[in-house]
């Protein structure tokens, strides 16, 4: 039975070249990389050597990139750790931010006693820049931190990252932005476009699951989120998780290099969707804002109220097609989209998310057509 991936969001296939990138380690590189005889010498070098990498891809230097076993780890230790450590007692965030951001915050409002400020959203999921500048010139002796994601995993709508990086200079605020979707699929330079803290995982962008990294600016320094030996230059105890390191290093190497070309493809491949269901299915709509700042790997669709609507992603499923409603994180929550609870989606309606990698192509898009046509009424139908 065929089956087409359209949750790219979720997770992406790790590429053939990482693969290749991480064999010579697990077969043979087995040292631990705080020994200091020769098989250990021979693996800290790999991971150095992917510190350097990462680092070039963002315009970091090598001693601000830190690596984690993931998004969530790197934003946990951003949020928690600048309370702890840089006197933090108010955060400025978007009910729209992923679970492990926003589940983050409210640890340390309940713990810590912090101040949080949700910022408000429009319904293409746009923050409220004018109120994020009010919020920031309310209160300029309260340490602040500014805790945005550059791009929506649920409905690809993107931060206007430079914007709020010279808010956040202008008045003097600490900036956390989760680039787990973005990293690798858009450029980012820390240099031209400065922020304190940013995070990303090697499963978004073709690299393993399980490895992350943290971008922490020299200039705002913090203490372990996870204590133990002195792995991480003392920043994460724990012994590194060396082929996982090397797979997303040259998953990011690769990313970054074939941006241009993998970008164009993907949104050919978008588009072609989008113009596909336009043309088969009355009332469809798109969440986010397709048409202005956006993910290219993300298309939010949101089809129009039909009793088939409670069994359409199954439905799919079933069909060949792996796709979701939101994020994989929220899975098995009862609760629903708090994405699109923001948004104020309209909840008789049935949103799928349709995310996208350079691995699809046209013919799998006309593939979901064929089939999402004999699931739902198409135009045709409906006019009759």
């Amino acid at each position: 039975m065929q089956r087409v991936y359209f949750d790219n969001a979720a997770t992406t296939p790790i590429s053939e070249e990482v693969i290749n990138a991480m064999l010579p380690v697990l077969r043979g590189e087995y040292g631990n990389p705080s020994s200091i005889h020769a098989e250990g010498r021979s693996v800290r070098a790999a991971i150095e050597q992917a510190r350097k990498t990462v680092a070039k891809s963002i315009g970091a230097s090598t001693g601000e990139i830190f690596f984690t076993s993931g998004g969530t780890e790197s934003n946990n230790m951003a949020i928690k750790c600048a309370v702890r450590d840089l006197g933090v007692r108010r955060i400025i965030s978007s009910p729209t931010e992923h679970h492990c951001g926003t589940h983050a915050i409210e640890a340390v409002q309940r713990n810590n006693g912090v101040e949080v400020v949700w910022l408000n959203v429009d319904d293409l999921g746009r923050i409220d820049y004018e109120q994020l500048e009010r919020e920031l010139v309310a209160k300029p002796d309260v340490k602040t931190l500014v805790s945005l994601m550059h791009a929506n995993n649920e409905i690809g709508t993107m931060l206007d990252l430079e914007r709020v990086s010279a808010l956040c200079r202008q008045y003097g605020a600490i900036f956390h932005t989760d680039t787990v979707q973005s990293v690798g699929h858009f450029p980012i330079d820390v240099q031209k476009t400065p922020v304190n803290f940013m995070s990303g995982a090697a499963h978004k962008f073709h690299g393993p699951k399980g490895v992350g990294f943290i971008y922490i600016n020299s200039a705002t320094p913090i203490k372990p989120m996870i204590d133990g030996g002195a792995q991480e230059r003392n920043m994460r105890g724990g012994t590194e998780n060396v082929y996982g390191i090397v797979g997303l290093a040259k998953a990011l190497e690769l990313a970054c290099a074939e941006m241009e070309t993998r970008t164009e493809h993907i949104l050919d491949v978008r588009n072609y969707m989008k113009n596909r269901l336009l043309q088969e299915f009355e009332d469809i709509q798109f969440n986010g804002d397709l048409d202005g700042r956006s993910l290219n790997t993300v298309l939010s669709v949101s089809f129009p109220p039909s009793p088939k609507n409670e069994l359409l992603l199954l439905s799919l499923d079933i069909a060949g097609i792996s796709c979701s409603g939101g994020s994989a994180c929220s899975s098995g929550s009862e609760k629903g989209s708090h994405v699109l609870d923001a948004i104020r989606a309209y909840p008789d309606r049935k949103s799928i998310r349709f995310s996208f990698s350079h691995y699809n192509t046209r013919e799998e898009v006309d593939f979901v057509i064929e089939k999402l046509r004999s699931i739902l009424p198409t135009a045709v139908e409906m006019a009759i």
